[in-house]
């Protein structure tokens, strides 16, 4: 089965900042159709907003070639209504916008309780590792 899925920033971050984890292994299946994987303009800002702030190894043009890669392979989506406020942060709140509207079944990140609440759209919260388990990709 081909899921949907919106990652959150801290994924693209944690993906970048090591080639170790969970997160690298996820974002390196990216264009293998496993997955399909939503995005946003907003969402997309914030990828690369977050990832330069982050410094160390990658330079301005790694990262912009990285979200670039990530904007010919995702499923680009406009969001044409908010749900705002629903959740504690704003930058949460486009994460769980693009899930509802892209109707994904899970939004992967690290901090599930930033998106308490979301099971009323009908969208999970999984850990990088617990999505790369459920297509099979980690034991």
């Amino acid at each position: 089965m081909n899921y949907r899925i919106v990652l959150d920033t801290n994924v693209i971050v944690s993906a970048l900042r090591s080639d170790q984890g969970a997160s690298f292994r996820l974002l390196s299946l990216i264009g293998q159709e496993r997955f399909e994987f939503s995005l946003s303009v907003p969402l997309v800002f914030e990828y690369e907003d977050a990832c330069n702030r982050q410094g160390g190894a990658l330079q301005p043009q790694d990262v912009g070639d990285i979200i670039d890669y990530l904007c010919q392979t995702g499923d680009r989506r406009q969001i044409y209504f908010l749900w705002r406020p629903c959740l504690k942060d704003p930058k949460d709140d486009l994460v769980l916008e693009l899930a509802v509207e892209s109707s994904s079944d899970f939004i992967v990140t690290y901090n599930r309780k930033d998106f308490a609440g979301s099971e009323k759209f009908g969208v999970r919260i999984l850990t990088p590792k617990e999505f790369l388990t459920l297509i099979g990709e980690c034991s």
